[in-house]
């Protein structure tokens, strides 16, 4: 189970770094001067200089990404509700996520900041987890109805 725990995290720490370099990839070309922005302007003053910056936001991007991974084995415990799994996963994930985003600076450093932040953050997460359950609940109709018709040929 720990190797399965540590091969899930570093897989998770390797996506986080991926999907942290489309994100800055994304904001350079939306930017639209051709430069490219590793990280935001702020985080470099606060590391003192840009080598530094990329540097912790590639490590915090990696702890991010490591802690979501982990967090999905919360989905597999079949003995919790589906309210318990859901409640748990979202306060892991938004304990990791915060600090990181706060950090990274990847929102403004003010009351008003953290507000957008978490409703930003919470607006996302439940449009995710409605997929999911929507898609999950429309593939578990249909291996019912695969059963039902099973049992009236038999």
């Amino acid at each position: 189970m720990k190797k399965k725990v540590f091969l899930l995290c570093g897989a998770g720490a390797l996506f986080g770094v991926a999907l942290s370099t489309i994100i800055t990839i994304l904001i350079s070309l939306t930017a639209g001067d051709g430069h490219f922005y590793a990280v935001v302007p702020e985080l470099i003053a606060d590391c003192g200089g840009e080598l530094n910056a990329v540097m912790l936001q590639t490590a915090l991007s990696m702890l991010y990404g490591a802690a979501w991974a982990g967090a999905a084995l919360i989905w597999r415990r079949d003995g919790w509700s589906l309210t318990k799994q859901t409640a748990l996963h979202l306060l892991v994930c938004s304990a990791a996520t915060f600090p990181i985003a706060w950090a990274c600076r990847w929102m403004r450093h003010d009351a008003a900041g953290a507000a957008l932040y978490f409703g930003v953050f919470f607006a996302i997460y439940a449009l995710i987890w409605l997929g999911q359950y929507l898609g999950i609940r429309r593939r578990l109709r249909k291996v019912n109805r695969a059963l039902g018709a099973g049992k009236e040929r038999a």
